[in-house]
């Protein structure tokens, strides 16, 4: 009897689906594979917003498909209409892009690759409903007429009562309802929700493993949770679980955000009667509150660098970003790193066992030390490019500064590059304008001053003879040579070590002169080495700096 009212049930309500879950296991067959290679997804909502933690799972769903001889595919969630943002799919895909996660098959700019699809859950409605009238079938969902009026009463005298808010037990009205009343509804042309009928019991837990979390305790879902909307349109807790398993998913990597909806999901696998991919739910990455000092998650709407076009916007190249992140994701990575300085991330041997369990702290400093040291070893070249490519959308006085003499911008960049110790001025490309300024008189300023203690009167003097003497010809001995000479000759220690020996027979020693010449030439303390900026610089600019710089001291 029950059988038969389950199945005349189904037809009410689903009489346009025809086809059956065994078409649709045909058409998605498993995947041939070898043996231990892993099926991973990233399934974002199309907000056209892609934040770190997306990059972070991907990262993850990434190496483990790759490392596995598996697959990683993209699927977009688009089944809530209301926070979908125009082109936000194309947006999601080319920032993804950007940051090199590869996808060897899914949603795309200009529709699907692969066998599996389609990857836009907007365009799988047929398939949903067709699992949804199963259930239906094996009794296992119900509709529900409930208007929004009458779920919120139930709301407020679960509220009044301090019982768990939702729809179960006595508050479930739908749940056994006659098959009159339920056609009487379908007649009127009254909308319905369906609902999974739960088998769980409040209070009740079991043990689940998760790959990061290890063994937990999950306590049962005994709440009737709407798997399809009034539309027809699944919830998305449904829509994943029948995905991942047509779509031959094997593992799910998400933040633990998602621990809560776990009851539910494990029931949906168990009422559809498929196998669980594996979970493994990812510690969030956090930030010390500047307010409180207390750790706490990243938000989207207090934190900018939650958001990953930040840290494009403010020029950190993607290798840092990337690089940075494996550090949070493998605590060995460091390690491995300092032993490989010339190695891809993806020869790194990621490993699930060595993700954090914890929370991760984000640490600007250390994402800046890595993009000081990921920089260093970029050719000249390769900044150059990079360079240009970022400031010609976020600095366009930098971009019309280095491009108007491409090979000039190189010398300069190419300025203590190479070698065993590297100079590491530049963590970003929107460091470079600051760095770079100085070598440009529509940029240049005097941004430091010499130290009181020395007289204006022999700082003037040094600057005067060395422009008397400087020749460009010159290599960086000879030029040295001539600045112990000025040093000498004006009451300098021509030597450094002298100096050290003897301080209270000098004013200062032959550095001293060479600092002199560097606020002059570079309005700095601190620069490259002088010798080289000078020759960058040209004799023309050199010596009208150091003029200028002169006349100012009287």
């Amino acid at each position: 009897m029950a059988d038969n009212f389950n199945t005349e049930l189904a037809e009410l309500l689903y009489p346009q689906i025809t086809i059956l879950p065994c078409d649709m296991e045909r058409r998605y067959p498993l995947r041939e594979l070898p043996e231990g290679a892993k099926v991973t997804r990233l399934a974002p909502s199309p907000t056209g917003f892609i934040h770190l933690g997306n990059i972070y799972g991907a990262l993850i769903d990434e190496r483990l498909a790759h490392q596995s001889g598996g697959v990683v595919y993209l699927r977009i969630e688009d089944t809530d209409f209301k926070r979908e943002v125009k082109g936000g799919t194309a947006m999601i895909i080319d920032m993804l892009g950007l940051y090199g996660i590869k996808f060897d098959e899914g949603a795309t700019v200009t529709g699907d690759n692969g066998a599996y699809g389609p990857y836009r859950q907007s365009q799988r409605k047929e398939i949903y409903q067709t699992y949804a009238k199963q259930l239906v079938r094996e009794g296992k969902a119900y509709p529900c007429f409930c208007s929004p009026g009458e779920l919120g009463k139930i709301r407020e005298e679960q509220a009044s009562a301090k019982l768990t808010p939702g729809y179960y037990g006595e508050w479930a009205v739908w749940r056994d309802a006659d098959i009159n009343k339920i056609k009487a509804k379908l007649d009127q042309g009254e909308k319905f929700v369906l609902r999974l009928r739960s088998q769980g019991e409040e209070g009740k837990s079991s043990k689940f493993t998760d790959l990061v979390k290890g063994t937990i305790d999950v306590s049962d879902n005994f709440i009737d949770h709407v798997i399809l909307k009034s539309d027809g349109i699944p919830d998305y807790h449904f829509a994943h679980a029948v995905d991942d398993h047509l779509m031959r998913t094997t593992h799910v990597v998400r933040d633990e955000s998602w621990l809560p909806s776990l009851p539910f999901h494990i029931e949906l696998f168990r009422a559809l009667g498929f196998k669980m991919p594996k979970y493994i739910h990812t510690a969030q990455v956090l930030k010390l509150d500047d307010v409180t000092g207390m750790k706490r998650k990243l938000s989207k709407r207090k934190d900018p660098e939650f958001g990953l076009a930040y840290f494009y916007s403010s020029g950190y190249p993607v290798a840092v970003t990337t690089e940075y992140l494996m550090t949070l994701l493998n605590s060995n990575y460091e390690e491995w790193r300092a032993k490989n300085p010339d190695k891809l991330y993806t020869d790194f041997p990621f490993s699930v066992n060595k993700l954090s369990s914890s929370g991760c702290l984000f640490d600007f400093n250390k994402l800046n030390d890595i993009g000081r040291s990921v920089i260093s070893r970029m050719t000249a070249d390769e900044v150059y490019d990079s360079v240009t490519a970022w400031s010609g959308e976020y600095d366009k006085e930098l971009h019309t500064a280095l491009t108007a003499d491409p090979d000039y911008a190189r010398k300069i960049f190419a300025l203590g590059r190479g070698g065993a110790k590297p100079r590491k001025d530049l963590a970003k490309w929107s460091d470079v304008k600051q760095y770079v300024s100085f070598f440009y008189d529509g940029m240049f300023a005097a941004e430091e001053q010499i130290d009181d203690k020395f007289e204006k009167s022999d700082i003037r003097a040094a600057l005067e003879q060395f422009i008397t003497v400087y020749d460009e010809a010159d290599d960086q001995n000879a030029w040295f040579g001539k600045l112990k000479i000025i040093a000498e000759a004006l009451g300098f220690a021509p030597e450094v070590k002298q100096y050290k020996q003897s301080p209270e027979q000098y004013k200062g020693h032959v550095g001293d002169i060479a600092m002199f010449l560097r606020v002059a030439v570079t309005g700095r303390l601190n620069s490259p080495d002088l010798y080289d900026v000078m020759h960058i610089l040209g004799r023309q600019r050199v010596i009208e700096r150091v003029k200028n710089y002169a006349d100012t001291l009287v």
